[in-house]
């Protein structure tokens, strides 16, 4: 098995993770659950302008939205990586509109992208329901 890589970066925001050793370690845990392990994951952190910018460009979306995941590892492999871009402004204001902490909303928002590279959808309700779950069972794991 490769060895995991977990990445942060910022783009066009001045934004620096907290805790990237713990959350790295929480986010291969959560791939283990789901029975997969991480390759490369690389967390984008950006501005709402710079993800709409992406969202139109690569997905014909011409809206904001608090994340967007680019697998770059073959759909139903136990391996997984790729790409995931996360509005910084938008989980702000998810973190305000929902009253929980930022941190909260952030890492929600980062097992979210983990779990669409796990498979996960979230186009029906149902699918909706699944992910939450998966979401919220993921963030019970968390130990920061």
């Amino acid at each position: 098995m490769p060895e995991s890589h977990v990445n942060f970066f910022s783009e066009d925001v001045s934004y620096t993770l907290k805790n990237k050793i713990v959350l790295r370690s929480w986010l291969m845990k959560c791939a283990s659950v789901e029975k997969k392990k991480i390759d490369t994951l690389n967390y984008i952190f950006c501005s709402d302008i710079y993800l709409k910018k992406i969202n139109k460009q690569y997905l014909d979306h011409n809206y904001f939205t608090d994340i967007v995941t680019f697998p770059t590892s073959e759909p139903g492999t136990p391996i997984i990586s790729g790409d995931i871009f996360i509005s910084i402004d938008r989980v702000k204001e998810n973190a305000y509109q929902y009253q929980v902490k930022f941190s909260e909303e952030l890492h929600r928002v980062m097992a979210h992208g983990l779990l669409h590279l796990c498979g996960y959808g979230d186009k029906t309700d149902a699918e909706k329901l699944k992910m939450r779950k998966a979401e919220d069972k993921c963030l019970s794991r968390i130990a920061l």
